[in-house]
């Protein structure tokens, strides 16, 4: 009997030690040079479609195409939060980029953070949320024709 107690009691008191680490959801700021520098992002997004982010200054714009939002996650587990947040947002602009192939859009403008719908604008850093098992990044742009 006080083997089954001592069990139980071990067991109750590693799952509330691992419990809060599981439910972890850190904010991150990152900056998106080094995330469009990291896993070979810049050639994999080529350069048929320009991308401007918050409020980057945009040659003229032609025609709107239209907005679009994506949220992408990856798995996180044992993984930094920067390798982690570069992997996702690199997922996150390819889902850009394949909308704005679909609109035949050659510029995704106004990108910005859109996690949970809560816009973040900022033309150098992306918001990402990392987790014990999951990384997320969502972002929201508009596609257009430029000049």
């Amino acid at each position: 009997m006080k083997k089954l107690v001592l069990s139980l009691t071990t067991a109750a008191a590693l799952f509330a030690t691992i419990m809060p680490s599981q439910a972890r959801d850190t904010v991150h700021m990152m900056p998106i040079d080094a995330a469009l520098d990291a896993n070979d992002a810049r050639a994999r997004l080529g350069d048929s479609i320009k991308y401007y982010f918050g409020d980057q200054k945009t040659p003229a714009i032609v025609e709107r195409l239209g907005s679009d939002k994506t949220s992408q996650k990856t798995n996180s587990f044992g993984k930094s939060a920067e390798t982690s947040c570069n992997w996702v947002f690199l997922s996150a602009m390819l889902r850009l980029q394949a909308r704005a192939q679909e609109l035949g859009a050659n510029a995704v403008v106004n990108i910005v953070s859109n996690y949970k719908n809560i816009e973040r604008s900022s033309a150098t850093e992306f918001e990402c949320h990392d987790g014990a098992i999951m990384t997320g990044v969502a972002l929201k742009a508009d596609f257009v024709k430029i000049k």
